[in-house]
């Protein structure tokens, strides 16, 4: 209990630093009347979209919940609407907490003409969301466990209604991290729509048609497209995050139960009771360092290399982690008996979790390397932009494909050895390791937005020339930072997913069977090969939906542009048909894609069994990861490329050039690819490995062909 006492203090002590953050942003002044009027306008286009988001989300939710509670199990559909609501809070706050600090970081380089000081607001405000996701995801499966007693390996649950018996504790954890999951899919699918059609319009207009600034206020485009930023890059990546978090603390512990049922009589309960613990406390332990690495980057002041700054933060987040990680592994498993799988005694989950923290940090800098203008691939692509915008296209996807080896090569090996030291359980550990320090991460990552949204403001607001200068040193360093973050997401994706495909497995597996799912059925197979397909169709269908959104939008845009007197700035465009236009859009476009995911494992697994379902997982994890890696890693290489010219770097080639247009054509491309398809694609297969999770049980009893 006293483990409980400690975690509960932990998590209420980081709401209270979130608290005194989000009022110390408030406090900062907004700058000029211009300023403020257009930051109101952001803020209150974020907050409409977002309302008329969750009613539909909440019809969903409800449904779903009342289905769980009547048909599985009594009380999983109040742990699913716990989920549902940890993910929509973290969203909300975020979001709001972003549409505060990008105007008052425009406004700290107005008045500073500090790049230092810049980075802190921007920062702080990106804290809020990080500092979020990692408090609330543990405070509500916390909450699942104290109300309910822990994880009970023998109990059986019914619902309401029908009488398909259960595990109750693995039924309230697996639709907690199913609310989550939900939660997550609508953000990502409805935010990407939303800010890619508001985006790739928004260039087309200016860079293209009319030769005019990116973020130039006659565009009528150009506000949706700073509302974008926050609900996609804010709220849709805290909702992803968080998700990924839930699910390998979630996976951990049903694999315990797993472990537990298969193991020999010598493995006491207190053993059981430790595998269950660890995952939680070594949350508690990144948590601790998430503090601390972020509020070292608040007193300490800051030089003038925001990619410096940043990243010292994500290296103290990651150092504390490992050491308080290793003294709770000490602490929770010296006194107790150990399964055979944990081949160097009680540091061996530890040792898991480095795995995990090391992929985590090399996946980050190999996205950096193939994405930041500051390296070669990059640069390649801004280089041959004179030949003309089918050499970039090409030279862009050369260098996606690439950049997809080494991840899934440290990935691979890293599943391998943790397997190999701790068994099913030590695939979790490193899953969770990956995100134990998902605080920093996501602060680092939602730094980008914010500083996005403080350049286009600059530019819109006709700030200083000297201003801008340092929000799109921001920028550029907040496109790498949300390059990383992506590389980040998928990596953890990829770890959370195979965690959640063995537990997957162990929860049909009958008690002392060894689990195994045998690739080399024919209804694995076909499971897996349609698991493929479904991936390339849910990525299509996310990209046509935003093409259409964005040339409805821009021929909107058009309209607007030939009114007499919008072009020569002397009439204000109407900003909020195009706000309304992409709000309707994206809401119109999101329940398919995101009913896919639930749908596809419920299907499956009545229609032809647990094996097929477990084909289907396998077969979309193996096809999603390197396709979302290509599609962030293009997509973010594309956009630095065209920064790249922008800033004046290729000589005879800047701003408005035949090259210049080339680079934004590729950006164009990349912006579908880095912000709808790849970030949508790690929640699609999380998603659906964790309908698998919560319905396994029941595809094992019942099904037409299985």
């Amino acid at each position: 209990m006293t483990s409980w006492l400690i975690l509960l203090a932990i998590i209420v002590l980081t709401i209270a630093y979130v608290v005194f953050n989000f009022l110390r942003i408030r406090k900062m002044s907004e700058g000029t009347e211009q300023m403020v009027e257009m930051a109101a306008i952001i803020r209150s286009g974020a907050n409409t979209f977002m309302k008329t988001e969750y009613k539909t989300i909440a019809i969903v939710v409800v449904v779903v919940a009342a289905v769980f509670s009547l048909f599985i199990e009594k009380t999983s559909g109040i742990t699913f609407l716990l989920g549902a609501c940890m993910s929509s809070a973290v969203c909300v706050l975020g979001m709001t907490s972003a549409t505060y600090a990008n105007v008052r970081t425009a406004n700290k380089a107005r008045e500073s003409r500090s790049i230092g000081e810049t980075v802190k607001v921007a920062l702080c405000g990106g804290s809020i969301s990080g500092l979020s996701v990692q408090a609330f995801g543990m405070l509500g499966l916390v909450v699942v466990l104290l109300c309910w007693d822990g994880v009970n390996t023998e109990a059986v649950s019914t619902g309401l209604i029908a009488n398909l018996k259960c595990n109750p504790s693995i039924m309230r954890i697996s639709t907690y991290s199913l609310g989550c999951s939900l939660v997550a899919m609508f953000n990502r699918v409805a935010g990407g729509n939303y800010t890619k059609a508001a985006d790739i319009s928004s260039d087309i207009l200016a860079k293209i048609r009319h030769d005019m600034p990116e973020d130039d206020s006659r565009v009528p485009n150009v506000v949706a497209d700073f509302i974008g930023d926050n609900v996609n890059d804010i709220a849709g990546n805290c909702s992803d995050l968080l998700e990924s978090f839930v699910a390998t603390m979630s996976a951990g512990l049903m694999i315990a139960v797993t472990l537990f049922q298969n193991a020999s009589e010598a493995v006491t309960g207190a053993t059981f009771s430790a595998t269950c613990l660890f995952p939680i406390v070594l949350a508690g332990c990144g948590l601790v360092g998430c503090l601390i690495g972020l509020g070292s980057a608040a007193l300490r002041k800051m030089g003038s290399n925001p990619s410096k700054e940043l990243n010292l933060a994500t290296y103290i987040s990651a150092g504390l982690t490992l050491v308080l990680g290793l003294v709770a592994c000490y602490v929770i498993f010296k006194d107790v008996p150990l399964y055979d799988a944990f081949r160097f005694g009680w540091i061996t989950p530890w040792l898991c979790s480095v795995l995990g923290i090391i992929s985590g940090v090399a996946i980050g800098s190999i996205t950096e390397y193939y994405t930041s203008a500051d390296f070669k691939p990059t640069r390649n692509i801004a280089e041959i932009a004179p030949e003309g915008e089918a050499f970039v296209i090409t030279k862009g996807d050369a260098v996606g494909s690439r950049s997809c080896l080494l991840p899934i090569l440290i990935i691979g090996i890293a599943l391998f050895l943790s397997g190999f030291l701790c068994g099913t359980y030590g695939i979790a550990m490193a899953a969770l390791g990956m995100l134990a320090f998902v605080g920093t991460t996501v602060s680092i990552d939602a730094f980008g937005p914010i500083a996005d949204n403080a350049g286009g403001l600059a530019e819109s607001c006709h700030l200083d020339a000297d201003v801008r200068v340092i929000t799109d040193k921001l920028d550029s360093v907040g496109n790498t930072t949300a390059a990383i973050g992506k590389g980040f997401a998928i990596g953890s994706a990829a770890f959370a997913t195979v965690s959640l495909i063995v537990a997957y497995v162990g929860n049909y597996t009958a008690v002392n069977a060894e689990p195994i799912l045998n690739i080399a059925s024919f209804v694995v197979v076909s499971g897996g090969i349609i698991g493929g397909a479904l991936i390339e169709y849910f990525s299509a269908l996310l990209t046509d939906n935003t093409i259409e959104s964005a040339r409805l939008m821009a021929d909107e845009g058009d309209r607007q542009l030939s009114v007499p007197g919008v072009l020569e700035g002397k009439v204000h465009p109407d900003y909020n048909k195009c706000i309304e236009m992409a709000a309707r859009q994206a809401l119109k476009k999101m329940l398919v894609p995101s009913m896919l995911a639930l749908l596809i494992p419920i299907v499956g697994g009545f229609v032809f069994g647990v094996e097929f379902v477990g084909g289907i997982l396998v077969g979309a994890t193996i096809c999603a990861i390197p396709r979302a890696l290509f599609m962030g890693n293009s997509g973010g290489a594309f956009d630095n490329a065209k920064k790249y010219i922008e800033s004046g770097a290729l000589a005879g080639h800047g701003k408005g050039s035949a090259a210049h247009k080339a680079a934004v054509t590729g950006d164009t491309v990349g912006d579908t690819r880095k912000d709808v398809v790849g970030v949508a694609l790690d929640i699609f297969i999380k998603m659906m490995s964790t309908v698998a999770n919560t319905l396994a049980s029941v595809f094992a009893h019942f099904t037409l062909f299985g």
